[in-house]
């Protein structure tokens, strides 16, 4: 429990804040939410009380909306009416005079706008929280555009950050109910998060790294960073023409196919996720363009762009599955697909951060959700409202990078279904298995992993006659006086047998993980 002194010094050098969320609290009227909190007030009914809160998290500025926005994910720790409310949260980030940006923008260029580049738009493009948007011309005639940080942006957030750090610390003290969400850990996932969008330069590495992912698919569009120009506080990119996957006419008049997309979309979150490892943390319509056939993005050669393609925008999240990871969920999405309850309730339980559950249990809520889900068009959107409930009701939560991972594909899976009704999931998974397998040989066929595998091999090889022969004689000293030597016989000839078959399964192992 944070000490007095603690909560003194948080108090002292963040007082002006504190005053100011104290304020936005009591305008929103949010005494019962604290009182669930346990930070005093009495807990009554208030079936208001999320779209108040989300409204004072909005008020309350970009911290706390991306606080919102992390929420929205955790179906399985909120109720639907707290989810649908934090999944309309806004950044109602007003347009800055470009006066106001100018220094931050001379700072990072060491020269004004006006000069790095042949055309500058001083009247912004967009505006959000954290960044205003502006376009550009280079001098070799290249249009992009310059993504320039709000001044202040990061003092501000800091602030924040160590507030919320402190009442999740207070919170989990005084309140089971937020124990069970983990709070310190969400505020340190959120801390991770802005850290690394507010420095620019980690998107322009993000991009790079999820544009050499994607090489083997000329349908997906990444822009390019202009290293010369960026930097932390700035970061320039190429500007891309397109229409966002939100309405079908719209893609249709503009010579789109909707389907074409839906296709490209699914094959794309498939291979970030379940291939790379790498994929877009927020693939929402905002962050994609649909490039219709026959436009080349900027710098590209006259053979891209022969048909349909997907861009994808705003690369400041990027979530990493480890190939653990990515076996478990392909796992879970298999064992549904093939009506193996067995299969899914291994996997809750294996996900599961709180506590055990008994098997039988988790093994009745898997076979609901596989006789909802097992056949059929496979529609993420629909599992996951029944698996998120499912989920709350046994107790299980989740671990934050599983739930990225829904995220993202949840949200893509709404997306390309919003374009193409008939878009089915499971077709896409189908279609990918060889592309899995490939991926899966090529990690493991690297020199030092084989060479790992059989140094295991051998080593195994070599102690299991030792070890058997060490648990025969164990056995034998045992019980000597009604031991037989037809069973002592039996015995050696079991541990032979086992010595055997462990190395007989080391190799085995060996030769499936190379299948």
């Amino acid at each position: 429990m944070p000490t007095i002194l603690e909560t003194m010094t948080v108090a002292a050098r963040d007082r002006a804040r504190m005053a100011e969320v104290s304020t936005i609290i009591g305008r929103f009227g949010l005494d019962s939410l604290l009182a669930r909190l346990g930070l005093g007030g009495e807990a009554r009914e208030d079936a208001d009380l999320p779209t108040r809160t989300r409204r004072a998290l909005e008020a309350l500025g970009p911290t706390y909306v991306k606080l919102g926005q992390i929420l929205a994910t955790r179906r399985d720790l909120l109720t639907d009416e707290w989810i649908t409310a934090f999944e309309h949260l806004q950044s109602n980030a007003p347009r800055l005079p470009f006066d106001q940006l100018r220094p931050v923008v001379e700072a990072a260029l060491g020269e004004p706008p006006e000069a790095a580049f042949a055309r500058f738009d001083v009247e912004p493009l967009a505006a959000a929280s954290i960044a205003q948007v502006h376009r550009a011309i280079l001098h070799d005639g290249t249009e992009v555009v310059v993504k320039i940080r709000r001044p202040g942006i990061r003092k501000a957030m800091e602030a924040d950050l160590r507030l919320l750090r402190h009442l999740a610390v207070l919170v989990e003290e005084r309140s089971a109910m937020a124990r069970r969400m983990m709070p310190s850990a969400m505020i340190e996932q959120l801390g991770r998060e802005i850290l690394d969008e507010l420095n620019f330069t980690n998107e322009g590495r993000n991009a790079d790294m999820l544009r050499a992912d994607l090489a083997t698919m000329p349908e997906a569009v990444v822009p390019r960073i202009h290293w010369q120009h960026t930097s932390d506080a700035v970061l320039v990119m190429d500007y891309i023409v397109g229409v966002p996957p939100r309405d079908p006419v719209a893609l249709r008049d503009r010579g789109i196919d909707p389907s074409v997309i839906a296709d490209i979309g699914a094959r794309m979150v498939l291979e970030m996720v379940l291939v790379n490892g790498r994929f877009h943390a927020d693939p929402h319509p905002g962050n994609m363009l649909c490039l219709p056939p026959g436009q080349r993005g900027t710098g590209e050669s006259a053979g891209a762009g022969a048909g349909e393609r997907l861009a994808l925008l705003d690369l400041g999240s990027v979530g990493f599955v480890s190939p653990r990871r990515q076996h478990e969920f392909l796992t879970f999405i298999l064992s549904l697909r093939n009506n193996d309850p067995a299969g899914v309730a291994d996997m809750l339980a294996l996900w599961s951060q709180a506590g055990e559950v008994p098997r039988e249990r988790l093994l009745t809520a898997s076979e609901r959700l596989v006789a909802r889900h097992g056949s059929g068009a496979l529609v993420l959107n629909a599992m996951v409202a029944d698996f998120f409930p499912l989920l709350r009701k046994e107790g299980l939560i989740l671990p934050p990078d599983l739930v990225l991972i829904f995220k993202a594909m949840v949200t893509m899976d709404g997306v390309l279904s919003a374009i193409a009704p008939d878009f089915d999931l499971s077709k896409a998974l189908t279609a990918l298995r060889g592309r899995l397998v490939s991926a899966r040989l090529t990690r493991l066929a690297e020199p030092e992993r084989l060479e790992a595998l059989f140094l295991e091999v051998s080593r195994l090889s070599a102690d299991a006659p030792r070890l058997m022969r060490a648990a025969t004689a164990r056995l034998e000293q045992r019980d000597p006086p009604t031991q037989s030597e037809g069973t002592a016989r039996a015995i050696r000839h079991a541990g032979t047998f086992v010595g055997a078959a462990i190395v007989l399964h080391a190799v085995a192992s060996l030769l499936v993980a190379l299948m």
